[in-house]
């Protein structure tokens, strides 16, 4: 009985089956591929996704320049022999500064129907994004970190983009708006380390937005179906002083439209940023579908900024969950002025009736924040847990701030009222 030859399992696999193992392999591995057998060779080749990082190309010593030329080689190598259109190019390194063979990717990739494209590169001289990337204009997703960004004049925009994101990238303002302004489907907006940038985001599909660094003003002009945001705002002297003399209403110019928010995460100096300027009449602006607010490093020694917090929660029928840490400038020692406000002027008739979780960080016990915390259990009639952290740094005034708490009445009979001193350990005390 002659010989049977061994079955190829492997390569007889469905096309389908084959392009999903080689898209989930990193693309190192993938190339690889053509040495398990004839059927398998080039195959990789076809891959709609080439993704590249440091790990792409292995060297033995940790000697930059080598590694520089095995990458730049192996890239240009998986282009040269790639067949068929590539939807996704992505690159992530920290070892390829100011690279000229970058601009004859972007333009092998224009010619290739690229719909998402990736630069992440690292420290060292900034990369200049060729002319040709302007031309890419199928693309739906953009990520670009540590580059120079500026179209030429003709550009009309990337009518199909759904996806900005600009990560340290040297642009002039009007260029960002216009950008932002010119892409009709933008749903995802990104923007982080910029300095001193003014801003008016145009984007009526607009649905996340994300913005850290310095901004000298920011107006959401059209973006009514924004569901979430995250904001972190740098505010150098300057800045704070331009604000002072504004008379713009940062609240308004930042959520005076924006109906559909869900989730709203600010960051440092976001509450402050919020209080300044002029507000005429204050408008009240109901967020009916938010759920969940999360504001770090609120002042609560400043009435404008206790008075931000108040004015987004009461507005929020449908509160869930609301999270708030406290500045560690605050100290327990200095006396709260305006303490009246909460017995004379504070909101009567408000019921938080969805809250279910309350979480308070870097809490000093000052007036101000303990009556804010009463306020919240009075009026919170779901609550379930209340879970509050003091700051690191105050050490004297935690068995009065748990004196205080086991006072105050609740408005839920279910709460569970958790005075955690470590935020590490596994059995904290309960009020």
């Amino acid at each position: 009985m002659g010989d049977v030859e061994p079955l190829d399992l492997i390569s007889d696999l469905p096309q389908s089956i084959i392009e999903s193992i080689l898209m989930r392999l990193p693309i190192r591995d993938a190339v690889r591929t053509s040495i398990l057998s004839t059927k398998w060779r080039y195959r990789w080749t076809t891959l709609t996704h080439l993704v590249f990082d440091d790990k792409s190309v292995k060297v033995y010593n940790n000697d930059r320049a080598p590694f520089e030329s095995y990458l730049v080689k192996f890239i240009t190598r998986a282009l040269f022999l790639h067949q068929g259109p590539i939807h996704k190019f992505q690159l992530s390194t920290s070892n390829l500064q100011c690279c000229p063979d970058i601009d004859q990717w972007i333009l092998f990739l224009s010619r290739c129907d690229i719909k998402e494209l990736v630069l992440e590169l690292g420290e060292g001289e900034w990369f200049r994004v060729p002319s040709c990337l302007f031309r890419c204009k199928r693309l739906t997703r953009l990520e670009l970190s540590r580059c120079e960004f500026d179209p030429p004049p003709t550009f009309k925009g990337f009518s199909c983009l759904k996806s900005l994101s600009l990560h340290q990238v040297l642009v002039a303002p009007e260029t960002i708006e216009n950008l932002i302004s010119s892409c009709p489907l933008l749903e995802s907006l990104s923007l982080s380390y910029f300095d001193s940038l003014a801003l008016t985001i145009c984007a009526p599909n607009l649905k996340y937005l994300c913005l850290e660094g310095e901004f000298a003003d920011i107006y959401l002009e059209n973006t009514p179906l924004l569901v979430a945001m995250s904001v972190a705002m740098y505010m150098t002297d300057d800045i704070a002083e331009h604000f002072e003399q504004s008379s713009n209403c940062n609240f308004l110019n930042f959520l005076g439209s924006v109906p559909l928010l869900e989730r709203l995460v600010g960051h440092i100096y976001f509450t402050k940023y919020l209080s300044l300027g002029e507000d005429p009449g204050r408008d009240q602006i109901t967020y009916n579908h938010l759920k969940i607010i999360e504001l770090y490093q609120v002042s609560f020694e400043d009435m404008k900024e206790i008075l931000v917090v108040l004015r987004l929660i009461t507005n929020s029928p449908n509160l869930m969950e609301l999270r708030i840490s406290g500045s560690s400038n605050t100290l327990a020692a200095i006396e709260a002025q305006d303490v009246d406000f909460w017995s004379e002027d504070c909101p009567k008739d408000c019921t938080f009736k969805q809250l279910t979780f309350v979480k308070m960080t870097d809490m000093s016990g000052v007036p101000h924040e303990m009556q804010f915390i009463k306020f919240l259990l009075a009026n919170s009639p779901v609550l379930k847990t209340l879970s509050i952290i003091p700051c690191a740094y105050v050490m004297d005034g935690r068995l009065n701030m748990l004196i205080q708490l086991n006072k105050f009445r609740r408005a839920s009979s279910d709460v569970e009222v958790l005075f955690i001193q470590d935020e590490d350990e596994e059995a904290p005390c309960v009020s």
